[in-house]
């Protein structure tokens, strides 16, 4: 058999062709297969946790929400631990405000230099009391009777999947959920506070 014989008959040879085929389609279809894997832990993930907040912050706004407040975080952490990472971490952020329209507001502040910045010694209404300029002007905790309550729980975790570097995506999945209430009336509201302060 001459060599242009066996090139030709080389040439037309089939055998492995389904192997060959395979190594190129396979790593596309693993890294989209833990892409939806990946997904579908993000997204049931969020839907628990939002679940979970929404029944963690009625049960603070219970007259015994603040009894039962490190029972309810436990809780919280319980149910979102079982079934993020075990290395998670779980942060639970509180903080009450006077009315609705508080809530995610900035303290007001003079802006004389006009650059958009509480600073060199302009003044603000210290909503909080804490005695300084606060973009949020909540105060940290579950507050009284009829402050409104936003709670906030958020989640960080590495991918169960290590694919999300081959996409160009972060190895670590960050999820948050929020609940805002306002506490039961079962006592007086105290009174709003506004103190004038100055920026540093």
């Amino acid at each position: 058999m001459t060599f242009p014989q066996s090139f030709r008959k080389l040439c037309q040879d089939e055998s492995g062709a389904t192997l060959t085929e395979f190594a190129i389609v396979a790593p596309v279809l693993m890294v989209l297969l833990m892409g939806v894997f990946d997904l579908g832990h993000t997204q049931y993930s969020n839907a628990l946790l939002n679940g979970v907040m929404q029944k963690a912050g009625r049960d603070l706004t219970l007259q015994s929400g603040s009894e039962s407040e490190d029972a309810i975080d436990a809780a919280v952490r319980r149910q979102i631990g079982n079934v993020v990472p075990s290395d998670a971490t779980i942060q639970l952020n509180k903080l009450s405000h006077f009315e609705f329209e508080d809530i995610g507001e900035e303290e007001d502040f003079t802006d004389t230099n006009e650059d958009g910045i509480c600073n060199n010694g302009e003044p603000f209404v210290d909503y909080n009391g804490n005695g300084q300029w606060d973009a949020n002007r909540g105060v940290e905790g579950i507050g009284g009777a009829r402050d409104a309550v936003l709670f906030t729980a958020v989640v960080r975790y590495d991918r169960l999947f290590p694919m999300a570097e081959l996409i160009g995506l972060s190895q670590q999945v960050e999820i948050q959920a929020s609940t805002v209430l306002r506490n039961q009336p079962f006592d007086e509201q105290a009174a709003a506070i506004a103190e004038e302060g100055n920026c540093p």
